[in-house]
């Protein structure tokens, strides 16, 4: 089984920046693509940036230009660097990862618990 665990969250004014991180554990033999989504209080989880092992990313309109997405392959780690931080940014922060546990098997979808982030004054 594999767990993702993020950390970061916080309070932030607006106009701030804050970085997440998160870390996996448990049983991988690769991550194919790895990123993050948000929930808004009311609103249904929508993604936030995703980058693949080959390094693309892509990130939701609202966040470019505005957030980073990285990665370390090697530790199987991914960071958001989120920067100009608007109210409307207020979320739990979820990491995703689609993991291949083994050589030979399916990837599978994996979702870290959730920190949170308030933008506010």
């Amino acid at each position: 089984q594999v767990q993702l665990v993020e950390s970061g969250g916080g309070l932030v004014q607006p106009g701030g920046s804050r970085r997440l991180s998160c870390a996996p554990s448990g049983s991988i033999f690769s991550i194919l693509n790895m990123g993050w989504y948000r929930q808004a209080p009311g609103k249904q989880r929508e993604l936030v940036g995703v980058k693949s092992s080959g390094g693309s990313t892509s990130y939701a309109d609202s966040v470019k230009g505005r957030f980073t997405i990285s990665r370390d392959n090697a530790k199987n780690t991914v960071d958001l660097q989120m920067n100009s931080l608007k109210p409307e940014d207020t979320a739990v922060y979820y990491c995703y990862a689609n993991v291949v546990p083994e050589l030979g098997r399916r990837p599978s979808n994996f979702w870290g618990q959730g920190t949170q982030v308030i933008v506010s004054s």
